[in-house]
Parts: structure tokens; C-alpha cells; sequence
């Protein structure tokens, strides 16, 4: 682990990265495959295989999900991360030596549930690592460069098709192992996280991660381990089953927000503009949580709204005007999406979640973002067969009312700890932790609960 703040900060952004490249990068390959001429002459395929090898990967994310909370707090977001991308990599070669449709199938079934794994794992490890100054910008370029993964695949089969033999296909199902083989190397320079040391008894390294990452301020990584000892310790004591954890009032709140969250996510399958991602995630704690989703999603409505009309109007005509003002709305909503959906993709749901409950809830998001990917894969197309443009009025209009709840039910997390998180959603517990930090570390604490003041601030 480098003993350099900056250094560690890098190495931690990059395991965003590059696990967000590898999963762009598998999650977009058929879109590339099923138009390539070698791959659909080798396997013969009709519109239910092409259907199957798409969604089988979500199907195989959605699984894994179900057990991907205990592998993660078992052992450890690290190493979960390790076993998510060798996974992956394995599927990768197997899809790429398939042999006929069932090792094909069975590739990109391991595949997505290395992927499945990888997106419970790492931004959890990520959030639970990084201080509050640097985690929106590092969680919010995880599906900003998922853009990039994309890229690269578009651009790898784009680069193979004309390459002669019924081969062709084979080289970027085998490149899957690069990205997996990047995150497995990154895994090298970075630490467990801090708070699942601490919840398995390893203070002694939690401490030393929390000193680099904090950089200079003593006083501040004391304050800070303290919190996070108390508050582990806290929740621990109520010796809750998990079921019973993810019953609690303020746990149905945390989970609520992240299980629909991921149904924004997924209402329509678009390109999104990396350009924007990337702006967006540098941007993302300049402005409110609350405010970068409603302001995307108005921006939302209003271009669906703007699509549909458009399409209705000169979606079959041959005004050129019109077509370019219905190509520009696709633009427009690529950039709204973008800019606040994006980032908040990874960044807000292990926010809000408690380090109880944040493996087991990370879980039920990655595989609510699968099942929802399912019906949308397969749901989008009959709709838009079915309504043709008022098939964007009702996604529209669903956003207005996710607008609504937007406002009334999510919480406020920007320039918070996660353990300042906590007294949003359990303002007893909060308390209870605050009161042991000022009689075990002896500062006086009270001028950190203003939003505003700094650790350091409120040590002076």
C-alpha cells in the first residue's frame, strides 16, 4: 500500500475504473458481436439465441447477487474483488474458445457473475476507503467510464470484423481477460477496507489506512477511528440477523432508496455521453445529492416529452430539420442522464446504506440493476413496438414521480462521513457514538455536527 496520500487516493479511484471498464466492456460486447458477420455465420444464430446470450449475463449478475452481500463482508471487499475479476476473465477465455452455443452461453453466464460480484464489491471497498473529499469523484467516474468500456469494445469489433476466417469473433471475447487482469494488478496497491478491519479485529491495520488516507491530521484520524469503532460496535451490540437489520425502520428507508434507484437506471437503454460523465463526476460534490438527480431527471422529461413529439411529427418524414431535432433531443437526454444519473450511479447508494447492512444492501442493488437490465432488454422493444413514440411519454411521465420521491424520501449526503450519514436515517445511534468519541478521544465534538465544520475545526 503506498504509505503517499495522493498515491493511495489514485490507486483507489483506479479500482473504480478499471472495474468500471471491465464491466462496461462485458456488459456491451453482444451489442458488437450480433452484428458482426463471423460470429452469427459460427453459431448460426436466430432471434432466441441472439435474445439468450444478451440476457443470460444479467441472469447470471442477478444470481450472484443473491449470495454477493455475505462473500463481500465474508472475505472482505478486497478479495471479493480478486475472485470478481478472475471470474470474469475465466468467463472471457470460455466464451472465446466456445466451441458451439452451450459453452458460449455458459462463458457469458460466468461473465455476469463475475460482473455481478465486482459491482457489490468494489464500490463498496471504494466508499468504505476513500475520505469524503475525493468519494464522489471516484465513485462517480464508475459508470462514467463505463462509457470507456464500451468504446473499447465497439472499437475492438469494429477493428476485427474484416479479418478473414469465422474466427474473428473470438479475439475481443478473449480480450474480456484484460480489463479482469488491470484489476487484479490495482489489487496489489490497495488496502482492505478500514471498517471491514476494524468489524473483524484488525484495528492495527484499519488505523494505518486511516492515518495515509487522512494524511497529517492526528487528531482527525482519531476522531475518525473512533466513530468507526464506536458505530461498528454500536451496531454489532444489537445482535440483529440480518433480516432483522434489514427489517429496521431506518434500514426499509436505506434499502428503499437503493433497491428503486436502481429502476431509474435502467427505464431506458441508451449510450450515455462520456464527456459529460466524466464533467459530472468531477462536479458531483459541488452540488447536492438531491439536486443532481432532480435536475437530471427534469432534464429528462423534458427531452422524452420533446422525443416523442419530435418522433410523432417527423420520425417517418423527410424534413431534415426535423430529423436532426429528433436526433438532437437523443443528444440532449444522453447529456441530462449523464450528468446526474451517472455519477450518482455507485456513489449514493453505499452512501446512505450503514456498514451493517452496506454489503448485504450493495448486493440487492446490483441485483435489482440486473433484473430491471432483464426487463428492460426485453421489455423495451414490444413497448415502443406496442406505442410507438407515447412509449417515451410514459417513461417521461414515470419520471416525474420519481421526481417526487426524490424530494420527500432521499436524504442529503454530500460533505458527509458515512458515519455522519447514520444520523439521517438513526439520530439515536448517532448520539450514542458521538457521546463515546468525546469521553474516549476527550475533544470536543459538538461543532462537528454542523455540516460545515471540519474535524479539525472542531478539535481547535
Amino acid at each position: 500500500m503506498p504509505r503517499n496520500r495522493m498515491a493511495l487516493t489514485v490507486c483507489l479511484i483506479l479500482v473504480s475504473v478499471i472495474d468500471s471498464v471491465l464491466v462496461g466492456y462485458n456488459s456491451s460486447l453482444m451489442g458488437s458481436l450480433n452484428v458482426m458477420p463471423s460470429y452469427s455465420r459460427y453459431f448460426s444464430l436466430t432471434t432466441a439465441t441472439k435474445s439468450l446470450n444478451t440476457a443470460i449475463s444479467y441472469t447470471g449478475g442477478a444470481f450472484i447477487s443473491l449470495f454477493a452481500g455475505f462473500i463481500v463482508e465474508w472475505r472482505g471487499r478486497k478479495e471479493s474483488i480478486l475472485w470478481a475479476a478472475t471470474g470474469a476473465g475465466i468467463g472471457g477465455i470460455i466464451q472465446g474458445s466456445a466451441q458451439n452455443i452451450g459453452m458460449f452461453i455458459a462463458g457469458r453466464l460466468i461473465v455476469g457473475m463475475g460482473m455481478g460480484l465486482a459491482q457489490t464489491a468494489a464500490p463498496t471497498l471504494v466508499a468504505e476507503t476513500l475520505d469524503k473529499q475525493h468519494r464522489a469523484f471516484a465513485l462517480g467516474l464508475y459508470y462514467a467510464c463505463w462509457g470507456v468500456g464500451t468504446l473499447v469494445a465497439s472499437g475492438v469489433c469494429y477493428g476485427t470484423q474484416h479479418i478473414d476466417g469465422t474466427a474473428a469473433w473470438r479475439i475481443p471475447s478473449l480480450l474480456q481477460a484484460a480489463p479482469a487482469i488491470a484489476a487484479v494488478l490495482i489489487l496489489f496497491f490497495v488496502p482492505e477496507s478500514p471498517r471491514w478491519l476494524i468489524s473483524h479485529d484488525r484495528h492495527d491495520e484499519a488505523l494505518e489506512v486511516l492515518k495515509v488516507v487522512n494524511g497529517t491530521d492526528e487528531d482527525g484520524v482519531q476522531v475518525q477511528y473512533r466513530e468507526i469503532v464506536d458505530t461498528i460496535a454500536l451496531e454489532k451490540s444489537f445482535n440483529k440477523s440480518i433480516p432483522q437489520a434489514l427489517s429496521a425502520k431506518p434500514n426499509r428507508r436505506r434499502l428503499l432508496i437503493t433497491s428503486t434507484f436502481s429502476i431509474i437506471i435502467n427505464i431506458i437503454l441508451t449510450s450515455w455521453t462520456l464527456v459529460i460523465a466524466l464533467a459530472a463526476s468531477w462536479w458531483a460534490d459541488k452540488f447536492s445529492r438531491k439536486m443532481l438527480c432532480t435536475s437530471s431527471l427534469v432534464g429528462q422529461i423534458v427531452t422524452l416529452f420533446l422525443l416523442g413529439g419530435f418522433t410523432k411529427l417527423w420520425g417517418l418524414s423527410t424534413n431534415t430539420s426535423g430529423i436532426y431535432a429528433t436526433i438532437a433531443m437523443i443528444f440532449l437526454y444522453n447529456a441530462t442522464y449523464a450528468w446526474g444519473i451517472t455519477p450518482l450511479t455507485v456513489l449514493y447508494p453505499p452512501e446512505v446504506l450503514s456498514y451493517e447492512i452496506r454489503s448485504i444492501g450493495m448486493s440487492i442493488y446490483t441485483l435489482t440493476t440486473k433484473l430491471c437490465g432483464l426487463l428492460a432488454a426485453m421489455a423495451i422493444p414490444y413497448g415502443l413496438n406496442a406505442l410507438g413514440y407515447q412509449f417515451y411519454f410514459v417513461n417521461a411521465s414515470f419520471d416525474v414521480l420519481m421526481v417526487i420521491f426524490v424530494l420527500f424520501v432521499w436524504v442529503e449526503t454530500r460533505g458527509l462521513t458515512l458515519e455522519e450519514v447514520d444520523k439521517l436515517f438513526d439520530s439515536e445511534k448517532r448520539e450514542t457514538v458521538i457521546e463515546h468519541v468525546k469521553e474516549e478521544v476527550g475533544v470536543n465534538l459538538d461543532r462537528a455536527e454542523d455540516k460545515t465544520a471540519t474535524v479539525t475545526e472542531a478539535r481547535l
